[in-house]
């Protein structure tokens, strides 16, 4: 449910951008606020999600954004009357509106803390709920269902809400948050890192830095994983490059409007899914580390290939194509964490 709503956002957060400003420095510092608390509070995040029931980390994240959301929405219905039309952008020069734009930069910095919290929390659980030997096949299928909600669903259904108007597209996303935390308020069990129903108790707790620290030390002396670590932080770093300005590339070289714009975003999600669910056969009939070095490989002619096309046809075929490699890394990646990773620690080095 709760990527169905970042589906949604993923059309009408930059959509709404490109309405508010032209300059492709503002557009990026939208993209480096949200992507900004993975830097600086990821290992914070761990130590919560390592300390505390991760189940009721995601609930409250879900809440968080609900409110976070409908903040927004009020905001951009409150504003509507001096945006341009949602088909009009991109005809001609757009003064910024500070107002608008400032409350897209703090909402995306907030919505980037609840990310952390959220997502670090919805790996470090699985583990809990599957057998180990059937890791892969549950975070295919999981990792499925959300590119299938998130870039197949979502963003044709916002280019539908968006035609109404842009203030739309956030009261859904905020229902969808609603649910979510509705739904993982219904899941039964307790999800502590030491898995006895109770936070870790303050006695045995080492402090913030001492865990933190114990964490990046298990991270670092592991040999398979501390290469994994560093290539993902580059490719995080250079698919951030690319990411941040994809609006302005997409309208001005691409010449895409709402739908066809979202049409991109559907083939991603359909070579996403068809990655995400070959993965387990993927591996086990070529390895995880021959599956690796294949999925880096497409990811480079992939992404080339898009910065040089000029048709939006050909750029969703290739994005098709780098969604796959991508599912299939992301697949095989995290299952080998989740086996590999002691659960007392899962959430920091996660």
């Amino acid at each position: 449910m709760s990527n169905l709503g970042d589906g949604v956002a993923l059309i009408a957060y930059p959509w709404l951008a490109s309405a508010i400003t032209r300059d492709p420095f503002l557009i990026a510092l939208i993209a480096v606020a949200q992507r900004l608390p993975w830097l600086v509070f990821s290992l914070p995040a761990g130590v919560i999600t390592d300390r505390f029931d991760r189940k009721k980390i995601m609930m409250w994240s879900s809440v968080f954004r609900t409110a976070l959301t409908g903040v927004v929405a009020v905001v951009v219905l409150f504003a509507s009357d001096a945006l341009p039309s949602p088909s009009d952008i991109g005809d001609g020069p757009v003064s910024t509106n500070l107002t608008l734009y400032l409350t897209l930069v703090f909402s995306a910095l907030l919505f980037g803390v609840a990310e952390v919290l959220f997502d670090n929390s919805a790996q470090t659980i699985l583990p809990a709920i599957v057998e180990p030997e059937a890791l892969e096949t549950a975070n295919g299928r999981l990792w499925g269902a959300e590119m299938v909600m998130y870039q197949f669903a979502g963003p044709p259904l916002a280019s539908l809400l968006i035609a109404t108007g842009f203030a739309l597209p956030f009261f859904f996303d905020m229902g969808t948050f609603a649910v979510s935390a509705a739904l993982i308020f219904m899941v039964s069990g307790v999800f502590t890192a030491n898995g006895v129903g109770d936070p870790v108790p303050k006695s045995e707790r080492k402090g913030f830095w001492a865990e933190i620290k114990e964490g990046m030390s298990w991270l670092w002396a592991y040999p398979l994983l501390r290469p994994l670590a560093i290539i993902l932080g580059l490719l995080n770093g250079l698919a951030s490059l690319a990411i941040a300005t994809f609006i302005l590339f997409a309208q001005e070289v691409l010449g895409t409007d709402v739908l066809t714009f979202a049409m991109i975003g559907m083939a991603g999600a359909v070579g996403g899914a068809i990655g995400a669910v070959a993965a387990p056969r993927f591996t086990e009939k070529f390895g995880s580390g021959t599956s690796l070095y294949v999925t880096l490989l497409g990811t480079v002619v992939t992404s080339v290939a898009i910065g040089l096309a000029s048709n939006w046809v050909f750029a969703a075929v290739m994005m098709a194509g780098m969604a796959l490699t991508s599912s299939l890394w992301s697949v095989i990646t995290v299952s080998l964490r989740q086996t590999i990773i002691p659960d007392h620690l899962l959430g920091r080095v996660n």
